[in-house]
């Protein structure tokens, strides 16, 4: 099998230098070139035909962003991000995503080669996930969102206080718990399932594969997508209707019961599949709690994280739905829990929040 063909975009030598010692030492990896700024990449993609790229932001003469709307629209290609895990880091990672990046990776620090040791294992296989990636033109991705403004006084708050009147009576708990994981490719999938669903849509826990930094600005972009109101899950939270919860990118998220209630609980565990937060711990926390209230839901993502869960969840009589591979960046956990055979619906991206939908007035 040929070698994966890899151009490095970055302005730094020195972060070229180390990270192309990091994927020329994979015997599946080739850097074919580097290039100091996107007006010397876009000549090397021409000559190299690369099949992956790895992409800075911050670079002289075009930043990273601006390369990437134009490189998606006239030559899409997949694209490995190189982030800072920063807040503002965060914010133009999560904006490369929604332009058609697959996914990103910590940006080395120089002064600490050492460190890079840690980051070869997931380098290496996030450029091998790239490779195998559904790459989708920007045109392509903008064309399949639906515009829906929504003010945030027209949404419901996690944490109201609603007191009850003649005319209103308190929420006491969510009927139901939609339990969704994703990893790459997620952070888009997830805002277009959103999308499509209503504030009185179930209270919905997520646990996305994302740094910690994230947390906040991804919470940000989901609030942002539709008419529920989304926020990093806090311990001890009640999970109401039209609310999202999101798992912290430093903790795993479980769901338990406190009387009639269901909440939010945050764990400091082991990482669990490479991951923390993991898919599996919430999945399995709310087979154990919600049982057949409950409907599972997993996304585009690499690797199996998820799918024993969703197994666990359909034995207890919940309902589960994938993301169908076709429409998937990476069919990895997806595909996973169809092995499983505990799938009841696999479905294209555009067509998960209808069946949420239905499976909650079923």
């Amino acid at each position: 099998m040929s070698k994966i063909r890899l151009l490095i975009v970055d302005d730094s030598a020195l972060v070229r230098k180390m990270l192309a010692e990091i994927f020329n030492s994979s015997p599946d990896i080739e850097v074919v070139g580097t290039a100091i700024d996107p007006y010397v990449a876009r000549d090397k993609i021409k000559k190299l035909n690369p099949d992956v790229m790895t992409l800075d932001v911050e670079m002289p003469r075009m930043d990273g962003l601006t390369f990437l709307k134009n490189l998606m629209r006239l030559r899409p290609m997949p694209v490995l991000m190189i982030s800072t895990l920063t807040e503002k880091g965060a914010e133009v990672t999560l904006q490369a995503l929604e332009l058609g990046a697959i996914d990103f990776v910590a940006k080395p620090k120089i002064d600490v080669a050492i460190g890079l040791i840690d980051y070869t294992e997931e380098l290496i296989a996030k450029v091998k996930t790239a490779a195998v990636a559904r790459v989708q033109a920007t045109n392509s991705r903008l064309e399949a969102k639906v515009a829906r403004n929504f003010s945030v006084s027209e949404k419901l708050d996690a944490n109201a206080v609603i007191s009850p009147s003649r005319s209103q009576k308190p929420f006491k708990t969510t009927h139901k718990v939609i339990a969704l994981g994703a990893s790459t490719g997620g952070t888009e999938a997830i805002k277009d399932v959103v999308r499509g669903l209503s504030c009185d849509t179930p209270g919905i826990v997520i646990s996305q594969h994302l740094p910690v930094a994230f947390s906040e600005s991804f919470a940000n972009h989901i609030d942002s997508a539709g008419e529920m109101s989304a926020c990093v899950a806090k311990d001890g939270q009640q999970i109401l209707p039209g609310n999202i919860y999101l798992a912290p990118g430093d903790r795993h998220l479980l769901v338990m019961r406190d009387g009639a209630r269901y909440v939010c609980k945050l764990n400091d565990g082991p990482l669990v599949n490479r991951h923390k937060p993991a898919v599996d711990v919430m999945f399995r926390s709310v087979a154990q709690n919600v049982g057949q209230n409950a409907i599972s839901v997993l996304l585009t993502g690499m690797g199996a994280d998820g799918a024993r869960g969703m197994k666990e969840m359909h034995d207890c009589g919940a309902s589960s739905i994938i993301q169908d591979e076709q429409s998937s960046v990476v069919w990895g956990m997806p595909g996973e829990a169809h092995k499983l055979g505990c799938v009841d619906h696999t479905v294209p991206l555009n067509q998960v929040a209808n069946k949420i939908i239905e499976l909650v007035h079923k």
